[in-house]
């Protein structure tokens, strides 16, 4: 019932957000050209979809087979990142105050769906698919590299491993666990997939702030907030948010190096054209 529940509110909120997120930063004459291109687009789509598909649904398959290999390994690393970070996550939550549980735990249950799926409709009703054919192979390499890392290494997270940390979104809104226990483990820690998907929008926020000058702010400060918060609820450590930044930003880059190859143009051109980055980080 609370899985329920949940899942529906969450679903609720997120369309909201889309919505309102399309209202605010969309032109009028996008929905009817992307309505009248919807055939030819999906044709050139296709091979994205399909992979990204593929790989979230290999994911799930395998998800209880990669968890007793997880453990059958059994290289925890949860005391080494300790030793190395601290009580730093503990610190954190004495200092902000426990009124602002209840609003990064919606940044983390809401604003981090939010953020995936604006920006996938966003970049869908732009006159090119590029940066939606980069934000799906984006999306699908943090998938996969994610569950390389989450198979080979055990961590838990501060809440699991620290006293002097509580898992302040699970006690104030324990009906929460249940959904996020269906798509994670609690020894999924490092590295962070909310930070490192966080980041991949933010980037592209920031690489298409041309097409949508509004949302690349409405990203960048959900992005900040949800990252926040996966260490403000005790759910990852800094470490884990460092790799999280880390993994986004190759993702990024391998993605746009891979879609350009896919379309049989040179990388430096077609970053140069579509991005402007090249010239960016040479100036």
């Amino acid at each position: 019932m609370a899985l329920g529940y949940v899942t529906f509110i969450t679903i609720a909120t997120v369309c909201i957000g889309v919505t309102a997120t399309c209202a605010l930063c969309v032109r009028s004459s996008a929905l009817p050209r992307t309505i009248a291109e919807l055939e030819n687009r999906a044709r050139e789509l296709a091979p994205y979809l399909g992979v990204t598909l593929l790989v979230l649904l290999v994911k799930r398959w395998t998800h209880y087979r990669r968890l007793e290999l997880s453990y059958a390994l059994d290289w925890n690393i949860t005391a080494e990142i300790y030793a190395v970070e601290g009580s730093f996550v503990a610190g954190l939550q004495s200092i902000v105050p426990d009124t602002l549980i209840g609003f990064f735990s919606a940044m983390y249950m809401f604003g981090f769906p939010y953020l995936l799926v604006s920006a996938l409709v966003l970049y869908f009703l732009l006159a090119t698919q590029r940066r939606f054919k980069q934000l799906l192979v984006a999306y699908a390499l943090n998938t996969l590299v994610g569950s390389i890392f989450y198979t080979l290494f055990i961590a838990y997270g501060p809440r699991n491993h620290l006293s002097t940390v509580n898992g302040l979104m699970y006690e104030f809104y324990p009906q929460t666990q249940e959904l996020t226990a269906e798509v994670s483990a609690n020894t999924n820690v490092f590295p962070s997939l909310h930070t490192s998907l966080a980041v991949i929008v933010a980037i592209f926020a920031w690489r298409s702030r041309r097409d949508y000058p509004r949302w690349f702010p409405i990203a960048s400060v959900v992005a900040t907030l949800v990252v926040f918060s996966t260490m403000y609820l005790g759910i990852h450590w800094l470490i884990d948010v460092i790799a999280g930044v880390v993994l986004g930003v190759w993702c990024v880059l391998t993605a746009e190096r891979l879609v350009a190859r896919a379309e049989g143009e040179p990388v430096s051109a077609s970053d140069d054209r579509e991005t402007g980055l090249t010239t960016e980080l040479n100036d």
